[in-house]
């Protein structure tokens, strides 16, 4: 007896969404946010930071002052992402007026305040899942594998990019940024001085940004200006006036 057409729909509406999500997991369907600057972009697969994709972000060596960079690259990415993003913290001490001189602006930012880390990690894989959210940011310490292929798989299976900002209470907790993790990007961000500026005055602030793990993509290190206030980086002058020649230091990222 025939198939009526009406009964075939649903089903190649689920084969249709099985094969995009598989395009996705494989990279080959990936839309990118690209950062702006031709340096950065150019070592990343697809010109950009992969979209329904985790990340990983955390500060340098130098505590607070490089995790509170951290936040601002972070909050830098969300802001050119174009839509409602949610912040996950355990902590009182996100600092909404900074976020908007990243470009991250409160009438976009959803602020989820969760108990512990585990509920922590529930409400970052719920945000990945809605599919109505342009990104979801969650400050985690530690970040098992398991929870990081959960995290990836949602942010696959909606297009949402997931920046997991690592934060720590103690220094014993930084180990754990070196254990393996299924995210697609690891960053790290340091302070260093401000260029001298002709006048008296504070020049705006610069970055050390590492990108030390990339897959399908090499690692390098950049000296940028901090986030200006539509989340975009830039070169520092000293970096942008150089020969094309002296490139900036790279290395082979293990993927």
């Amino acid at each position: 007896m025939p198939t009526r057409p009406d009964e075939t729909r649903p089903i190649l509406a689920q084969l249709r969404q099985r094969i995009e999500r598989l395009e996705r997991s494989s990279g080959r369907a990936r839309d990118v946010l690209p950062f702006g600057l031709a340096d950065l972009d150019r070592r990343l697969p697809g010109g950009g930071l992969a979209l329904g994709a985790l990340h990983e972000i955390a500060g340098g060596g130098n505590g607070a002052v490089d995790g509170a960079a951290a936040s601002l690259f972070a909050a830098g990415i969300a802001a050119r992402s174009k839509g409602k993003v949610i912040w996950c913290v355990t902590r009182h001490d996100l600092f909404a007026p900074a976020l908007a001189q990243a470009g991250l602006l409160p009438d976009r930012l959803i602020h989820v305040e969760c108990g512990d880390e585990k509920s922590l990690l529930a409400c970052f894989e719920e945000g990945l899942r809605h599919g109505g959210l342009s990104a979801v940011v969650a400050e985690v310490a530690r970040l098992p594998m398991i929870a990081s292929r959960r995290l990836q798989l949602a942010a696959e299976s909606s297009g949402t990019i997931g920046l997991a900002l690592r934060r720590w209470r103690r220094q014993s907790e930084a180990a754990d940024f070196g254990q393996p993790t299924a995210s697609v990007t690891r960053w790290r961000v340091s302070v260093v001085p401000t260029e001298p500026l002709p006048v008296p005055g504070v020049g705006r602030p610069r970055w050390l940004v590492e990108l030390i793990r990339c897959r399908a993509g090499d690692s390098a290190d950049f000296e940028v200006e901090a986030c200006d206030g539509q989340g975009y980086l830039a070169l520092s002058a000293k970096v942008a006036n150089r020969p094309a020649a002296k490139e900036i230091g790279r290395r082979f990222a293990v993927a």
